[in-house]
């Protein structure tokens, strides 16, 4: 069943996408070589307990696994699609890229948004690898550009789709985004592929999480013994960027925009992360 949201709800959800916000900024000023993923994952939760929020993620039990999820960031390394568990052996290197995911709980609502930073920074890493990650993020804010009143799910799926297609990449269709509310996962399904004109129609009060997983190599995934980490089957690099989205009369409300973007992107196109040549 889709819940749409009343414009009070949002209102708390824009105030749990901020707390997430600021997570990720914290977060990605901390990401360096030498740094563990357990040392990031305790710094997320410090953080979002002292905003009187509490981690979506640390004992969620969705995603078919039988294991409660042990952390409050999923933190996923190179060839790792979502859902790695962070811990202190997880040392990051010069190149890697690191896959944060993080949601929060205020007053009953949830956010949820991922990014994709490259350890030490673009020229770490050849061009090919620094080009996935910007058309990854690049078809996130094509999928969010379509979240307006009298579109459809599908025009957001095939928005992130043509992105990926463009360059040739696998895009992952077995992990999707979805509804957020009351629930971290709610109704619709938001696929990163499909067809315009297709799927139900957005509607002011929805609210969704858009996320596209594009890889170097195949779509095809597998989950390790852990039962959560996710990790591209040929062992391919993958990238992953999320937002948290609410449909409004006004257009697209990104609730879990950093500062070095628009909450308000058909407000302001000049902010928008600039798109890719070619």
């Amino acid at each position: 069943m889709i819940i749409r949201k009343s414009p009070a709800e949002i209102e708390i959800m824009a105030r749990s996408g901020k707390i997430i916000a600021d997570m990720h900024e914290l977060v990605a000023e901390a990401v360096r070589p030498g740094v563990s993923t357990g040392e990031l994952d305790r710094m997320a939760e410090d953080y979002v307990r002292a905003q009187n929020a509490v981690p979506a993620f640390l004992g969620y039990g969705g995603s078919g696994s039988r294991i409660p999820f042990p952390a409050t960031l999923c933190a996923s390394v190179n060839d790792e699609i979502v859902h790695g568990i962070p811990s202190p052996d997880t040392v990051l290197q010069e190149g890697d890229l690191i896959k944060v995911d993080a949601g929060c709980v205020l007053e009953g609502y949830y956010s949820d948004s991922a990014a994709t930073w490259i350890v030490g920074g673009e020229d770490t890493v050849s061009p090919e690898v620094a080009r996935l990650v910007r058309a990854t993020r690049e078809g996130l804010w094509a999928g969010l550009l379509e979240a307006r009143p009298k579109q459809r799910i599908g025009d957001i799926s095939a928005a992130v789709e043509a992105v990926g297609r463009r360059e040739g990449y696998g895009i992952v269709h077995e992990y999707v985004g979805h509804g957020v509310g009351r629930a971290l996962h709610e109704d619709p399904q938001v696929p990163n592929h499909g067809r315009r004109g297709r799927g139900p129609k957005l509607t002011n009060g929805l609210v969704l999480a858009v996320e596209p997983m594009f890889n170097l190599g195949t779509e095809e995934t597998e989950t390790l013994e852990d039962e959560w980490t996710v990790v591209t089957a040929d062992g391919a690099l993958s990238a992953h960027w999320e937002h948290t989205v609410a449909i409004t009369p006004d257009g697209p409300w990104v609730l879990t925009a950093r500062s070095d973007e628009p909450a308000r992107p058909l407000e302001e196109p000049a902010r928008i992360p600039v798109p890719l040549a070619g």
